[in-house]
């Protein structure tokens, strides 16, 4: 069970996304795709989408910065992240 955000260094909303994880003490595993350009295909291939953020909770993608703080403000990402044991 884990945390997996594919992100680069330079985007606000993966800083925003990093903000809420640091902010509810979650440890998550970055793929910083600008680091590792190899990793943009895989992300593209897992979510359908080229942007990143790109988040998985358990292996189920969320979406992106903007998808994970309305999973937020409807009280659904608790539920979540507390199925991660």
């Amino acid at each position: 069970m884990s945390v997996i955000m594919y992100s680069t260094g330079y985007c606000p909303y993966c800083a925003r996304a990093r903000k809420l994880f640091e902010m509810k003490g979650v440890d998550y595993r970055e793929i910083r795709i600008d680091d590792h350009p190899e990793k943009r295909e895989e992300m593209i291939a897992k979510s359908g989408r080229n942007t990143v953020p790109q988040i998985f909770i358990n292996g189920q993608h969320i979406g992106g910065c903007d998808d994970m703080y309305a999973l937020e403000n409807q009280g659904k990402l608790d539920k979540l992240l507390q199925k991660l044991g």
